[in-house]
């Protein structure tokens, strides 16, 4: 809303100074500074909201040191990142970006899930909350939007620079490198040096067309990958800071890609794909980043609030679209391999104990517990310790990530 009003201040009263506002990296300076104060200035006003609903915290016995402290401690604490997020993008943004529509949409839609599963836990006192085969359909839902939005909307493009024949008059042909924009869902291979792969490829076996059915690959591919970042994000929700951290990071990883993909200058300087209007995603980063540090104030050890799945699922759900809108999500298992480490440690947990119950009559473990962050609990490690190598984890894979732009 600011960002329209700067615009019209600048363009048509050509007041001095509002032109600043044009500049994404002020936008999102801005945005940073405006939800690190909603996040820790009001932060503590729904935290008491929410202990005078008595919102607390079902703790389940697990064995787990300092477990039982844990009980009542006020949970829906993505209450405080959503709206941390959304005020700063609704002031900041232009509003009419396809990807900020679809970011808002994200927000809205896996907040709304994890505030219905939070509700039913405690509200209900059901502790399995909103069963899964609903927040599944949640999820493929929201998939099956942004997979269409991303492969249907005329905005959503790709820039590159090819030689394209341009006839100036019947007596002249010229060949000139021309820009051109154009529909894909070509993505981005890490570590690779030709490193894009066109999804539509996969299906090039139908004959000539083909390209004409690549959605037919393309939104399921979205829906799995949404699907599985939710989900990762929200079994890490599982002690003081751990989901909230390694997310920060990540997110601010993101953040960087974002910007080099949406400006063409540094598109062109790095040789990865220029993608129009994208860069605008750098603002609602930037807020998001805001939101995650100022919780981190009240959700780091030991925590006033948890976040829930209404913010756990959020995270993981603008995770992923992030990805996918700038043609990374294929770097995603090794920028947030916490998140797949503690869902494979689950999968791999009850696959193992199904298996040997049913050979061997006794179901056996592979972990002391999962997720993971449990397993590392009932080894005797404080879970400030975990926390912290897990972010140090992250930030080394997060730089990994970043150094990908160059090392092909």
């Amino acid at each position: 809303m600011l960002y329209y009003l700067f615009e019209y201040l600048d363009k048509t009263l050509d007041v001095p100074g509002t032109g600043v506002f044009q500049y994404i990296t002020f936008r999102s300076a801005l945005a940073i500074i405006l939800s690190l104060m909603i996040s820790t200035i009001y932060g503590k006003k729904i935290i008491n909201f929410l202990r005078n609903q008595q919102v607390g915290e079902t703790v389940r016995e697990l064995g787990l040191e300092g477990q039982t402290q844990k009980a009542g401690t006020p949970t829906m604490g993505g209450l405080i990142i959503i709206i941390s997020t959304l005020i700063p993008v609704l002031l900041l943004t232009k509003l009419n970006n396809i990807y900020i529509i679809l970011l808002i949409i994200t927000t809205i839609w896996m907040g709304t899930i994890g505030f219905i599963d939070d509700y039913i836990k405690i509200f209900k006192k059901d502790k399995q909350g909103l069963k899964g085969i609903f927040k599944v359909i949640g999820q493929v839902g929201l998939g099956l939007i942004v997979g269409s939005v991303l492969y249907f909307h005329p905005s959503v493009t790709v820039r590159e620079k090819s030689s394209t024949p341009i006839t100036f008059n019947q007596k002249e042909n010229v060949i000139s490198s021309v820009p051109v924009e154009y529909k894909s869902t070509a993505t981005t291979i890490p570590f690779v040096k030709n490193n894009e792969f066109d999804y539509a490829e996969l299906i090039a076996w139908t004959g000539d067309g083909y390209h004409n059915w690549a959605w037919l690959i393309f939104i399921p591919i979205v829906i799995f990958i949404i699907t599985a970042v939710s989900n990762g994000a929200n079994l890490t929700d599982g002690i003081d800071g751990l989901a909230a951290g390694t997310s920060a990071i990540s997110v601010l990883a993101l953040g960087i890609f974002t910007f080099v993909s949406g400006n063409i200058i540094f598109s062109s300087y790095l040789n990865i794909m220029y993608i129009p209007n994208s860069g605008e995603m750098t603002v609602f980063i930037a807020a998001f980043v805001g939101a995650l540090i100022g919780f981190l104030w009240y959700n780091s050890y030991p925590a006033s609030v948890f976040m829930g799945d209404t913010g756990s699922l959020t995270i993981g759900g603008i995770i992923a679209v992030l990805a996918i809108s700038v043609r990374k999500e294929m770097l995603l298992p090794v920028l947030c391999a916490i998140f797949f480490a503690e869902s494979a440690s689950v999968i791999i947990q009850v696959t193992y104990f199904k298996y040997t119950k049913k050979r061997f009559g006794e179901g056996r473990r592979v972990f002391l517990m999962s997720p993971l962050h449990h397993h590392y609990q009932k080894k005797g490690y404080h879970e400030s310790k975990i926390v912290t190598r897990f972010w140090i984890v992250t930030i080394l894979l997060a730089i990994v990530s970043i150094v990908t732009l160059k090392l092909r």
